[in-house]
């Protein structure tokens, strides 16, 4: 397996910085804000009562009784408890739902761009992944057509992520039934990433495929608490889907990480009952954020971006500068460019080979208004550099 792109990026900008090296860093996938003080005073009291001993592999009752009800209200689906499973993280569901679904040899479609994790997991669990590059001219989404084609009597699922980490990309309801139709018309599975649910702007509706005709029990829905409740390093997510593959979960789960700890799921629980102006309030800073990035990028010459509706990432095109030189070497690729900019503006961001599509970068704005405008004043200095 190829390490984390995306994590070895922010670990060394990390690095740079811990020597005291100003180092703008566009490349962490997570919220700046800190975790709301009803969470983690919700977490303080659990550990006060002792509640740090194991609990059912699946995670807690009054959990999953919690989601079902989220589910319900937010998305539309009707979930039993029994029908969800909480996870050590989505990375962490994600990888229980590639490894219990895949046998040897068999295929996963996974548009791209794509999250770079998704690839590897299918390939530790001896999976096929098929890459099926998105439509540029549709915002980064794949069509109908697309998929049909894709789909072998190798294939087993799809993988759909809306609203896209790299992109922003939110698929519309008509696009997923479009989409839905194939999957069920090729007798296929779907695995939805819905982890930022939460964060859409512009007016976009999030949909949830697994609320559309024929669709229920055919597609596993995960999510999880570190985006919309800026809990990153709380590891916590779940999902939720037909209750063999959720047994299925919960069985390897059991032989792995057994639960998820204990007394975060009891914060969790805290965090599904917060006003929902609080995450509201994340959203419009992020999308005050969206707003100035895509006017200073916009500013640097022969470099385009399609407008995200969702997530807190742009993903530009930078190739018009592949070919260019600094200091007798040229820069051919994503990935040194990526290096070109950490090493000469001290700027962090991932090259878009990370996600299956090199002649991108992907920007976070998950940081403050002023190292925003920072950061992407250094990468236009740095790009007049170039010959």
């Amino acid at each position: 397996m190829s390490p984390s792109i995306t994590l070895a990026i922010d670990s060394k900008a990390k690095a740079m910085q811990a020597d005291g090296i100003d180092v703008v860093n566009f490349g962490a996938g997570e919220p700046d804000f800190d975790t709301p003080e009803a969470i983690k005073n919700a977490a303080i009291k659990a550990l006060h009562e002792g509640k740090t001993k194991y609990c059912p592999a699946s995670g807690l009752l009054a959990l999953k009784k919690a989601l079902a009800l989220k589910f319900e209200k937010d998305n539309g689906l009707k979930y039993t408890p029994s029908q969800i499973s909480i996870n050590v993280g989505g990375k962490h569901a994600l990888y229980n739902a590639t490894t219990s679904i895949i046998n040897s040899g068999d295929e996963i479609i996974i548009p791209a761009p794509y999250w770079v994790s998704y690839y590897e997991m299918v390939r530790a669990a001896s999976g096929v992944p098929v890459v099926l590059p998105a439509c540029t001219s549709r915002n980064f989404k794949i069509t109908p057509e697309q998929l049909s084609v894709a789909v072998t009597p190798k294939t087993v699922a799809v993988l759909i992520n809306s609203p896209s980490n790299p992109t922003g990309a939110v698929y519309t309801k008509d696009e997923l039934l479009a989409l839905s139709k194939v999957i069920i018309e090729k007798d296929i599975f779907c695995i939805s990433d819905e982890l930022y649910e939460k964060m859409v702007y512009d007016g976009t509706e999030h949909v949830s495929i697994a609320s559309l005709p024929g669709m229920f029990e055919r597609t596993l829905t995960v999510n999880g608490f570190s985006k919309a409740y800026s809990m990153t390093g709380w590891r916590l997510g779940y999902c939720a889907g037909p209750q063999n593959l959720i047994n299925a979960i919960n069985i390897l789960q059991s032989h792995s990480t057994s639960n998820a700890t204990t007394f975060v799921q009891y914060a969790a629980l805290e965090a599904l009952k917060l006003p929902a102006e609080i995450v509201a309030d994340f959203v419009l800073k992020f999308d005050k954020r969206r707003k100035l990035v895509l006017d200073l990028i916009n500013e640097i010459p022969n470099v385009t971006c399609s407008i995200p509706k969702g997530a807190f990432y742009v993903f530009p095109d930078f190739s018009a500068y592949y070919g260019k030189t600094f200091g007798g070497k040229s820069i051919k690729s994503s990935m040194e460019l990526a290096a070109y900019l950490l090493e000469e503006a001290r700027v962090s961001v991932v090259p878009g080979a990370a996600f299956g599509m090199d002649n991108y970068l992907r920007i976070s704005y998950a940081i403050s208004e002023d190292r925003i405008i920072e950061g992407l004043h250094r990468i236009a200095q740095a790009l007049k550099k170039l010959d």
